[in-house]
């Protein structure tokens, strides 16, 4: 099988007086594995399903391999659709289920079987292929779902939601499933989701949507490590946010960043952080730092480093997870404001097994401005 490029160009779509879709423009490249991240009525089933043909947009044009197919009904589109509530024909065999789509096409008996079982064992249910729908576990039913998609050979598999069905450890193991799936037949993937955690694991680029509007697109470490907006670094993973004002920016000569700027955090105090952007004095700005690029110790670390922001607080609630502790710090700031900061400490060694730091202890955190973000400016 062969995967299409995809272009979205101007999208635009409304439902009554509500607009669902905000002038989208995407390029989605053969056989990449892409996801619509957002969450819950941002709008990425909507697109998914006028990719699909299910619905028709109110303006713009779907082009699958430089070919406008918005006219085209969903069975003349080179594109398959794998459903949340995988759709399958509880009364047929998981045989019948996958063979119904060559079924309506009169492809030959012997065809028919050629194709089912190859299908089904892409998907590792050969065994299965008598049972019914209701004898199948929920990984197996979302098995037979993707084997019926594959079956027409389509160079676009649309998957929408297609785990949110399934508890997190079978959701992890149908993961690394897909993954392996797409590597084997290099087909185009569109993976629509509200769950950061699968779209970062498998994803060659993401595009985040809120309200209609697509916020940013990437790979996942580019999503993860270098937020466009605050709205991004809030919804992919934890992280600590703050509002403050630009009081100076330098020049700096440093590969990957351009500008060393200290912002005024009234809850924080100063603190640095590197940009690539021309930021200016004054300007508010939102500011984000992970929580697992806090470093956070009983004892304040000795270094001549100037790039280094130095806080200290109270450690307001500890929270062992076994392979990590996450750390809530109060800290007294700047202008009498406090903040609580977020901290995550990996277990990676032994020594590491038990909390070492406790409720109530004093801290101190430390970050690299490197390892900060200036995600919005405000003016």
């Amino acid at each position: 099988m062969n995967g299409s490029d995809i272009t979205i160009e101007g999208i635009s779509k409304t439902f009554g007086d509500v607009r669902i879709l905000n002038n989208i423009n995407l390029n989605i490249k053969r056989g990449e594995f892409f996801s619509l991240l957002g969450p819950s009525g941002c709008g990425k089933t909507t697109l998914l399903r006028i990719i699909a043909g299910f619905e028709s947009p109110g303006e713009g044009a779907v082009l699958m391999d430089g070919v406008d197919v918005v006219d085209l009904p969903p069975n003349h589109r080179q594109a398959n659709t794998v459903f949340q509530n995988y759709a399958l024909f509880p009364h047929l065999t998981v045989y019948e289920n996958v063979a119904f789509p060559l079924r309506i096409k009169k492809i030959t008996k012997a065809g028919i079987d050629t194709r089912v079982r190859e299908s089904l064992r892409l998907v590792q249910l050969e065994s299965h292929l008598h049972k019914k729908p209701n004898q199948l576990s929920g990984g197996q039913k979302q098995r037979v779902a993707i084997a019926r998609a594959l079956i027409n050979e389509p160079r676009v598999l649309l998957l929408d939601e297609p785990l949110s069905a399934l508890d997190a450890k079978l959701r992890q193991h149908m993961l690394i499933e897909l993954d392996e799936l797409h590597d084997k037949i290099g087909i185009t993937f569109i993976y629509v989701t509200h769950d950061q955690q699968e779209a970062l694991s498998v994803s060659d680029r993401i595009a985040v949507m809120n309200q209609g509007d697509i916020l940013q697109v990437g790979t996942p470490y580019e999503i993860y490590e270098s937020p466009a907006s605050d709205f991004v670094a809030r919804f992919i993973g934890e992280t600590n946010l703050f509002d403050g004002v630009v009081a100076s920016v330098e020049k700096i000569n440093t590969p990957g960043v351009e500008y060393m700027a200290e912002l005024d955090i009234p809850e924080l105090g100063r603190i640095k952080v590197t940009t690539v952007d021309n930021i200016r004095t004054g300007q508010e700005v939102s500011f984000t730092v992970r929580p697992e690029k806090i470093l956070i110790s009983t004892e304040k670390i000795a270094t001549k480093r100037e790039d280094i922001n130095f806080f200290q607080g109270t450690v307001d609630e500890p929270i062992y997870s076994g392979f990590q502790t996450k750390f809530y710090v109060k800290i007294n700031g700047g202008e009498g404001g406090t903040a609580v900061i977020r901290v995550i400490k990996q277990h990676a060694v032994y020594s590491d097994e038990g909390p070492d730091i406790v409720w109530k202890d004093k801290v101190f955190l430390s970050w690299s401005a490197n390892d900060g973000y200036i995600v919005g400016v405000k003016n």
